[in-house]
């Protein structure tokens, strides 16, 4: 059984790279950011706490946080293993979690902090369907509008340029120290996210001693 996280920046890749990662491996993507968007998106309880948060450029507490990954993780559905990402995001969530699990590796993806701008940015959300675009690598096929369902996309809330500088503070003021937690146990493998997702997933199963990737042609 194989159990990663992938941490990084906003913007850096990581629902991609764990995606792929899980993808011929047998294992379970498990993204936070993804569970408190379906929650807002069906305007739970829960989700509206979420949202007030986010459109702050705020991170949501710690006692929520642990509670949806402790919930997620007992339903047991990894038999392979997990790869999760969104988690841990300070020095408090990264002692729970190694007080919990075993980690085989943590997966660092690397990114300036003016390509991560340049990445989040042109970022488009279909309301739609949950479609995600980028209006420099993943443009839709009509402009402003969905491939799959015709819906005018729009900006995430907490995808503008304050919200942003907001995360990018948070992240390197909380974050990158949980880097140092997990490197005392040798388990950090710090990768480049600028070359394209299938350059990076070959340098991570590569760091990870993984079976190479092998892109779908």
């Amino acid at each position: 059984m194989r159990k990663y996280v992938i941490m990084g920046v906003q913007g850096s890749g990581k629902g991609t790279q764990a995606e792929l990662l899980c993808k011929d491996l047998n294992l379970v993507h498990i993204s936070v950011g993804d569970i408190f968007r379906w929650h807002v998106q069906r305007h739970t309880k829960l989700g509206a706490q979420v949202r007030r948060t986010m459109n702050a450029g705020e991170l949501v507490g710690d006692d929520m946080v642990e509670s949806v990954v402790r919930d997620r993780l007992e339903q047991h559905d990894w038999n392979f293993g997990f790869v999760i990402d969104g988690f841990p995001r300070n020095g408090r969530q990264a002692e729970f979690f190694m007080e919990s699990y075993d980690i085989d590796g943590v997966i660092h993806l690397e990114l300036p902090d003016d390509e991560v701008r340049r990445r989040v940015l042109s970022r488009r959300l279909c309301p739609g369907c949950g479609m995600d675009y980028n209006v420099i690598a993943d443009r839709p096929e009509v402009e402003g509008r969905c491939d799959i369902c015709g819906t005018e996309l729009i900006t995430r809330a907490d995808d503008t340029p304050e919200a942003l500088a907001a995360r990018l503070r948070d992240y390197h003021e909380k974050t990158r120290p949980v880097l140092e937690l997990f490197g005392r146990k040798e388990v950090v493998h710090d990768v480049d996210a600028r070359p394209s997702a299938d350059e990076v997933q070959a340098s991570i199963r590569a760091a990870l001693g993984l079976p190479a990737y092998a892109p779908v042609a």
